[in-house]
């Protein structure tokens, strides 16, 4: 085989540092949108963005020249760097070190993209730590309770 070909789709979601403040409603759009240059300047593929104030969601096809690692610390850190930039408010902005990586089929894409977009209206049943708590159950991850609480 001449060439490496790849698509995984991946679900990464992330959350604040517990001291950290909080993406103002106002600026979530920038940050969606600043997010999705960070996945497409890795060689990944955005297919969707969205989140709350404190936490975020991303649908990506993964780089194929990338570890999962990189790529996620790669989006976190440049987020994080340019958010500071924007405004003092974020001076001692932080995403928590940890993060969940879910693999999408690509017949759970268009499921995915709609979970992602229905954010606002999801967590108003729902807290994030009990929906991440139903992700890690569903993909059968064991976890720490200590590290899924008091976000």
């Amino acid at each position: 085989m001449a060439d490496t070909l790849v698509k995984v789709y991946v679900h990464l979601i992330f959350h604040i540092k517990t001291h950290s403040v909080t993406v103002r409603k106002p600026d979530l759009g920038r940050l969606f949108a600043y997010l999705g240059g960070i996945v497409r300047g890795t060689g990944g593929i955005a297919l969707g963005i969205g989140g709350m104030p404190d936490h975020v969601h991303i649908l990506a096809a993964t780089p194929k020249t990338m570890s999962l690692s990189d790529f996620v610390r790669t989006v976190k850190k440049e987020s994080s760097v340019w958010l500071k930039t924007t405004d003092a408010y974020y001076a001692p902005f932080a995403w928590q070190t940890g993060y969940g990586a879910f693999s999408v089929s690509p017949t759970m894409l268009d499921k995915t993209l709609a979970y992602i977009k229905g954010q606002e209206i999801h967590h108003q049943k729902r807290t994030f730590e009990e929906e991440y708590r139903l992700f890690l159950e569903a993909y059968q991850i064991e976890y720490d309770a200590k590290y899924v609480t008091n976000y």
